[in-house]
């Protein structure tokens, strides 16, 4: 039972950390110093995707799941929980590619903006 909750804990915070990476630009904006933790985590969901590395919780889960008695599953967090959802069958290389230039573009809009606030805040206060 404690494996299972474990395991639930686990993804819940994957989701969470894969939400923060995608949209965590959009934090920062609003409240600027969430921009020292957000640059670090998109930039780890970026290299995820580009070297085809695993994020180390998608094994913590799995292992949790199968101490549970629950059977694990193939391949990664993305393929299991979102690829059905929000991308196309047959998830390939060409894709993860793509997702993390997606992530880079969205988060490079947003920095920009940010960028420009900042200037416009400093500019304001020295003149």
């Amino acid at each position: 039972m404690i494996a299972r909750l474990a395991a639930d804990l686990v993804l819940v915070v994957h989701a969470a950390f894969v939400l923060f990476v995608v949209l965590g630009g959009l934090a920062a904006l609003r409240w600027p110093r969430v921009a020292w933790l957000h640059l670090p985590a998109a930039l780890w969901g970026v290299l995820i995707e580009w070297c085809g590395w695993v994020c180390p919780l998608t094994p913590l889960e799995k292992w949790l799941r199968r101490v549970a008695g629950q059977a694990g599953y193939e391949g990664g967090f993305i393929e299991h929980y979102v690829v059905r959802w929000l991308y196309p069958p047959g998830l390939d290389r060409r894709y993860q590619v793509l997702l993390g230039l997606a992530v880079l573009l969205v988060n490079g809009v947003v920095y920009a903006v940010w960028a420009c606030r900042w200037r416009q805040r400093k500019r304001g206060a020295t003149g």
